[in-house]
């Protein structure tokens, strides 16, 4: 069934075949409502999320190619959708948003397995690669078997279970992360039992008759808000980062001190002369794990200057990392969960509750230079010690 999603794509762009495209629609419209669900929950706002995406859909059916894997497009796409419309109702609902992120971020949140992963669901899937997070989305949100994911890639069920079990840890680390420790298999377990979940029966066909139409008849709201997710779906798409120097930004408050360029590294880079920094405050902190490997060495840690309506995130890769609207308590707990992942963190300092942004490039040991930073920027001091349980215990404290 999967495998002939871009024929029937295919049929409905040469013939406009309605009923091929209300095929797609009953396919997979159970997928793109969850995902808006997840993300706005709001079942209303969701529902205009669903028929934005298919209508996206319906607009792009001639240049979709034929090895899209149509699940995953339209799950990015979906959240491409869910953002817009996060920024469009923030300008109206500023209150009831900062009292949601509020909650979603309680560190004494508790409940099952699914009710704690649910809130860092999306975002986490947004970390992945495309190829991680289709993946993804087969095996788990569309319950495809490894067979039919290999098919579907074009490689052998023994690499297609590798790939989805590459997505699997990269989705533990970054619930670790948020204080959520689980194992691969208890995640995909949750993920498969509840991550999709019926859409309402009408939606479907309230869809089909306006995305076939590519929104002509569709609201001012609606219009608006597929205007608003085109948009981001481009400047995700061009979006790149220029590397230009060998630059290490301090920020302390709002000065941010350059420190002069290392030639002999700018020499590694082909630099034939310094070149200015940006100012961070103009920086797009929503990252992939190509901008980051783009970006010029540097490490940056300044009050988060994100607005109530951005959800924290963070990323960890071999040389760099990542974090937005992160307390420093959580930043320690990122550093520690990459140098020892079995130890408990004990925290004896009083530590501020304010939110920080943190982006580390370039260093071949970044858990150390962020920890340094830190421990200089707030007065702290680690030291390890052999806790009661008999494993090991992270003590940090004020410095002396």
């Amino acid at each position: 069934m999967m495998n002939d999603d871009m024929d029937l794509l295919r049929d409905y762009a040469a013939r406009r075949s309605e009923q091929a495209f209300a095929t797609l629609v009953a396919r997979h419209v159970h997928l793109v409502h969850s995902v808006a669900l997840r993300q706005v929950r709001d079942s209303h706002l969701a529902g205009e999320i669903t028929q934005t995406v298919f209508i996206i859909l319906a607009r792009k059916a001639d240049s979709l190619g034929p090895k899209t894997i149509l699940p995953g497009w339209l799950y990015r796409t979906a959240q491409f959708v869910s953002k817009a419309a996060l920024k469009r109702e923030f300008r109206r609902r500023l209150r009831e948003q900062e009292a949601h992120m509020q909650a979603i971020t309680d560190p004494d949140q508790t409940g099952s397995t699914w009710e704690q992963l649910s809130p860092f669901l999306d975002e986490a899937m947004a970390q992945l690669q495309d190829k991680d997070r289709d993946v993804i989305v087969l095996r788990y949100f569309e319950n495809r078997s490894l067979k039919e994911i290999g098919v579907a890639l074009g490689v052998e069920e023994r690499a297609a279970q590798k790939r989805v079990a590459r997505g699997l840890e990269k989705l533990r680390k970054f619930f670790v992360k948020r204080g959520i420790a689980s194992t691969t298999t208890v995640i995909a377990g949750a993920i498969s039992a509840n991550s999709v979940q019926a859409a309402p029966i009408e939606l479907a066909k309230t869809i089909s008759a306006v995305a076939i139409a590519k929104g002509a008849a569709a609201s001012t709201s609606t219009l608006t808000l597929i205007k608003g997710a085109l948009k981001i779906m481009a400047w995700s798409k061009a979006k790149t980062a220029v590397v230009a120097g060998v630059i290490v930004l301090l920020a302390t408050g709002t000065t941010t001190v350059i420190v002069k360029e290392v030639r002999s590294q700018a020499k590694q880079l082909n630099q034939s002369k310094p070149v200015a920094a940006a100012n961070p405050s103009d920086w797009n902190l929503d990252m992939n794990s190509q901008t980051l490997e783009k970006m010029p060495p540097m490490l940056l840690l300044r009050p988060t200057k994100m607005s109530a309506n951005w959800i924290p995130a963070g990323m960890v890769g071999n040389h760099q990392y990542f974090a937005r609207g992160q307390t420093v308590k959580e930043l320690i707990a990122t550093i520690y969960s990459q140098k020892n992942s079995e130890a408990k963190l004990v925290f004896l300092a009083p530590l501020p509750d304010d939110k920080f942004d943190c982006v580390v490039t370039g260093q071949t040991n970044w858990p150390d230079a962020l920890e340094s930073e830190i421990n200089k920027r707030f007065n702290l001091a680690t030291r390890y010690e052999a806790s009661d349980t008999g494993g090991t215990a992270v003590i940090v404290e004020k410095a002396q």
